[in-house]
């Protein structure tokens, strides 16, 4: 009752926010890339980082559990949804290019600053041009892809932390590691606004030929046409998770409508029908079988969101 009568307060606030957009029970299977889960009980879209900063003392003052959704692209969303409140960024998506220099705001999508690095003749983006996912999802993950990854471009990055103040830290203070940030580690409640990248000027053709060449690779060896979370599993030091899935004999196993990818075992797609409970529960037979045969313990690379 009393979460309930926070909800309706902290709303009737929200509401008075210029450049904020609230709504309820709003379902998150459309933000996921898995194409799962249920509703959440607020939904909020800041299309100002001034809203952002207006709304996080509010949120800490209600003591309700918030989440901070990019392109959901790294994400598993319970069936049940999320009884809290979801931070949507996608509408912070202004970006500035100054010589070699992208300053991005964290809503953008990886693949839209590719094209914009292509346009001005920048390169060392290419890798992320088929990540699915945005710029602040990317930042919390230390994403990376075919040799590359985000500590190798990124100089800076700007947040907004609980009490709405803006914080600028460079690339040393960011603690990007494999798969990991100060997101992840010290400051979990902070939400990235956006990230300055330093890349290198090149000519258009020769970036173009890069960004191809990857798409290739991905399309001939991933399961694009099918929604996933991408790699399922971390890389367990000196093993890779496709090969381990495949000797467990697990290529093309199905539960519910969640299968292990035929095209590459390091994948769970969903087949159409497929809800959360399905992909933990193939998630869970995964990390059996492969520490069964090979005793290597696998970790889950996406996140989960909501009661499991």
């Amino acid at each position: 009752m009393k979460k309930h009568l926070n909800i309706i307060s902290l709303t009737n606030k929200l509401e008075k926010i210029n450049y904020l957009r609230v709504e309820k029970d709003k379902n998150l299977a459309e933000f996921s890339s898995f194409k799962v889960g249920g509703p959440a009980d607020l939904f909020l879209v800041p299309q100002k980082i001034e809203a952002l900063q207006e709304l996080m003392p509010l949120l800490i003052k209600s003591d309700l559990p918030y989440f901070i959704l990019g392109r959901g692209s790294n994400l598993i969303i319970s069936d049940k949804g999320y009884q809290g409140i979801i931070i949507y960024t996608a509408a912070l998506n202004n970006y500035q290019i100054n010589n070699n220099i992208i300053t991005a705001q964290s809503g953008l999508e990886l693949k839209e600053i590719a094209d914009l690095a292509y346009e001005n003749s920048l390169s060392g983006f290419e890798f992320a041009a088929g990540i699915p996912g945005s710029l602040g999802g990317a930042l919390y993950m230390n994403a990376g892809a075919y040799g590359g990854e985000m500590k190798d471009v990124i100089i800076k990055a700007k947040f907004v932390n609980q009490t709405g103040k803006l914080i600028d830290l460079n690339k040393s203070e960011l603690n990007l590691d494999y798969r990991t940030s100060i997101l992840q580690k010290e400051n979990p409640d902070w939400v990235a606004v956006s990230v300055t990248l330093k890349l290198q000027k090149a000519k258009q053709k020769i970036i173009k030929a890069k960004m191809d060449e990857l798409h290739q690779k991905r399309w001939s060896k991933q399961p694009m046409e099918l929604p996933s979370a991408g790699s399922i599993f971390k890389r367990p030091p000196g093993h890779y998770t496709g090969p381990l899935i495949e000797e467990a004999g697990l290529k093309g196993y199905q539960i519910g409508g969640a299968q292990v990818s035929t095209k590459h075992a390091g994948f769970i797609v969903n087949k159409g029908s497929a809800t959360a409970e399905d992909i933990i529960n193939l998630i869970n037979k995964i990390k059996e079988e492969v520490y069964k045969i090979s005793g290597v313990q696998l970790e889950v690379e996406p996140r989960f969101l909501g009661e499991f």
